[in-house]
């Protein structure tokens, strides 16, 4: 319902615009003779968008450009082979970019409170959900009716019997903070898709965007619940703690992920609309880097995912040594389960095994990145952002090794999920970064560079 609304919406603005652009034919005629500075200026549009939030169209079409409706803008921007996502020019372009980074930073946050959540074991003091959220408890009775409901969960029966109720009151308040973020995240999201769409600002193809990733946001919270019922649940063994499904909890991370993946490469989609380039030379290094980014990329997300596996499973308890997991390199018991795929998402052995040989595999891997692109003729930006991806690598295997060592302490658990995001916004940036410029812009462009940064 909310993307039918959101679609006809934007036809509604454009149906409209573009009778107007028809009624006032011969002032439009200004737009044609502007737009045939179009190409020579695409070489600033790629330069000034290296800048961040700076105007990204300079020259005597502006003008025009501000008055043109979203069907017109268009259709201007294929022919010249630049599509951008939003129109009404820098103003609207830096605003759309600011909420959509705004955003993306709210979904960042939202993984970090996730995993706090998780590690002081607070997501099953809610027994029960609403989409809408309601308040907390405000009064002692309140407090007791929520405490009663929650010593009949069997984490209470079996891991925290005896607990007084100021213990309840933080593990409430932390599943609490992090329900309402996330329903926060859908108001800072929606109010301001809206005001953008009535100002014609959101082009259709922005929009549909837009509306996949809301409703994958609210999506989530089910998925959260989904996650949070499978804790309240008996365990099968009377010996096994209370827990949420490991399947359950990598589902509602890796749909976090997503989310957050979308919201980031949309963002700078909207404030990079052309790729760093300054010579042909320079987009040539950028593909071959492209071609190398991108299977690193998927072992960076595959590792991530398997970081949910692991703690879905609590197997970061368990082989608190590195290199070796106790006093052996393979644990014996890695295929105990059957059938033998249930080891690899079930078995803590495997699990951890698993995770190891990934975060080294991802390790490896960036650095061979880095290795293949040293000697290549690319973009500072490019280059740059490959050694700031190695270091991130670095440092993200020395915080999972400590946090191991360490027997998961909240902290360094929280800063190892916050630098797995970490680790994934750097992959995102450098294959935007990388990806192709327009046809506009590859005319526009010298064979070698001459600017120097």
């Amino acid at each position: 319902m909310f993307q039918s609304r959101v679609i006809s919406l934007i036809l509604k603005r454009n149906k409209a615009s573009l009778n107007s652009i028809l009624a006032n034919f011969k002032e439009t005629t200004s737009f044609r003779a502007s737009s045939s500075s179009l190409s020579s200026s695409s070489s600033t549009v790629a330069r000034s968008s290296l800048y961040g939030f700076r105007p990204l169209y300079k020259g005597n079409y502006m003008p025009s450009w501000r008055n043109m409706s979203t069907a017109a803008a268009v259709g201007m921007e294929n022919k010249e082979g630049l599509k951008l996502l939003v129109t009404g020019g820098p103003r609207a372009q830096k605003a759309v970019g600011i909420w959509l980074f705004g955003s993306a930073a709210w979904v960042f946050s939202m993984v970090i409170l996730g995993g706090i959540t998780r590690l002081t074991r607070s997501g099953l003091s809610m027994t029960d959900w609403k989409f809408t959220g309601s308040l907390p408890p405000l009064s002692d009775e309140e407090w007791l009716q929520e405490f009663e409901k929650y010593k009949q969960s069997p984490e209470y029966k079996r891991v925290n019997k005896g607990m007084s109720l100021e213990d309840f009151k933080f593990i409430y308040w932390m599943e609490y903070a992090h329900r309402m973020w996330g329903r926060g995240l859908g108001i800072i999201f929606a109010l301001p898709f809206s005001y953008f769409l009535r100002k014609g600002y959101i082009t259709l193809r922005l929009g549909l965007k837009l509306s996949a990733l809301f409703a994958l946001g609210a999506g989530q919270g089910l998925i959260g619940w989904w996650m949070v019922k499978s804790g309240l649940e008996e365990p099968p063994s009377e010996y096994a703690q209370p827990r949420v499904s490991p399947y359950r909890l990598t589902a509602h991370l890796t749909s976090a992920f997503v989310i957050y993946t979308g919201l980031f490469w949309t963002a700078l989609s909207v404030v990079m609309p052309e790729p760093p380039a300054e010579s042909v030379a320079w987009v040539r290094g950028a593909a071959k880097v492209k071609k190398l980014a991108l299977p690193v990329s998927f072992i960076v997300g595959i590792t991530a995912v398997s970081g949910a596996f692991v703690a879905g499973n609590d197997a970061g308890h368990a082989y608190n040594t590195f290199p070796k997991m106790g006093d052996t390199w393979i644990p014996d018991d890695i295929f105990n389960m059957k059938p033998l795929i249930r080891n690899f998402f079930e078995n803590t052995s495997m699990v951890q095994l698993d995770h190891r040989i990934l975060a080294t595999t991802t390790l490896l891997s960036i650095g061979a990145l880095w290795w293949s692109t040293r000697k290549l003729d690319i973009h500072p930006a490019i280059r740059s952002l490959i050694g700031s991806t190695v270091g991130m690598a670095a440092l993200q295997v020395t915080l999972g090794i400590s946090t191991l060592l360490s027997y998961v302490p909240v902290s360094l658990g929280t800063a190892h999920q916050a630098g797995a995001l970490t680790l994934l916004t750097l992959m995102i940036l450098l294959n935007h970064t990388t990806r192709k410029p327009s046809v506009s812009l590859l005319k526009s462009l010298p064979q070698v560079a001459k600017t120097t940064f």
